[in-house]
């Protein structure tokens, strides 16, 4: 069970990631010692996790939807290989165990090897690619900041500015505090330092120009049901050109929506949906999805089984 305290925590996680418990205290009106407990009870019981995460175009990088269809008997083995690949990012089990969607990200021209690799697997029976265009939510911005738990004080209080992501290269020491921050944005300084052989002003230097730059920013990562959105489901629509931006600007606005982008491939606009249920998905779809401008065709899937978020397995 989680309430109100545990809401404004997770919203000041994803705010600032590294923002000390005792910071958070003081805005949300908590003591350090029931914010230090109550986030230790999220990763128990929420599997709360708080990632840093870079802009895939300030990197030079870019991101795949791939789309794969196995024999019923495969779909759980190619899946958990999948996961374990170094290219993957997300992996999902959809339409009760006959697809498997997951997310890559490669150096911008460089065909992800998954893409030359899966149609020669065994058991694997189709698959699509969608290369991501433009992300219309996403990234630093989360479900959580839908919800808002904080009010605009509290929130201005926790926001770091950040200029817009540009080409940005990245030193040996930048990619070592970044490997360790992948892993667990809250590590300290000292330990950043150890990792990057570097001293612990420099590691924390290079994390706040980092993120003043807009490369580098901060994810939580937590069981839906936190936010009482138990039916997670992906959505795949086509639009016609002349209204695309329009539409994924709309979608970026529904409550429903934690990401949001438009692709290549047979569809060009992508979403990911939470709703409490499976009523609450349908008048989803029936209401705010078939009132977007200059859709075409739309097609969602009720994802089953999570085996990998933001880059680290689920153990599902």
């Amino acid at each position: 069970m989680v309430d109100a305290i545990d809401r404004e925590i997770i919203h000041a996680l994803q705010l600032d990631g590294r923002a000390s418990f005792r910071a958070i205290g003081q805005i949300i009106g908590a003591s350090p010692q029931t914010v230090t407990r109550r986030y230790a009870h999220l990763r128990t019981t929420a599997s709360l996790r708080v990632l840093g995460r870079t802009q895939p175009y300030a990197l030079g990088d870019e991101e795949w939807f791939l789309r794969v269809r196995c024999t019923p008997d495969a779909t759980d083995r190619v899946a958990r290989a999948l996961a374990r690949h170094e290219e993957t990012v997300w992996i999902h089990v959809t339409s009760g165990g006959t697809e498997i969607v997951c997310t890559t990200r490669n150096p911008e021209g460089r065909e992800p090897l998954l893409l030359r690799n899966l149609p020669k697997t065994p058991r694997v029976t189709s698959m699509t690619a969608h290369c991501l265009l433009h992300s219309y939510y996403g990234g630093p911005q989360s479900l959580v900041d839908k919800v808002r738990p904080l009010d605009p004080e509290q929130i201005a209080a926790l926001t770091v500015p950040s200029r817009p992501p540009r080409p940005t290269h990245l030193t040996g020491t930048d990619r070592a505090i970044l490997r360790v921050l992948y892993e667990d944005a809250r590590a300290s300084n000292q330990e950043l330092a150890v990792a990057a052989g570097c001293s612990q002003s420099t590691a924390q230097r290079r994390v706040s120009e980092l993120r003043h730059s807009g490369v580098l920013y901060f994810d939580v990562d937590y069981d839906p049901a936190v936010l009482e959105r138990s039916r997670v489901a992906m959505l795949w629509a086509a639009v016609a050109p002349a209204h695309l931006e329009e539409a994924g600007r709309a979608l970026a606005q529904h409550d429903a929506v934690s990401f949001a982008a438009s692709t290549t491939g047979p569809t060009n606009l992508y979403a990911a949906i939470t709703c409490t249920d499976n009523r609450a998905l349908h008048g989803y779809l029936t209401g705010p999805v078939a009132a977007l401008p200059g859709l075409t065709q739309v097609e969602s899937a009720p994802v089953t089984r999570t085996l990998k978020r933001a880059g680290l397995a689920t153990g599902a």
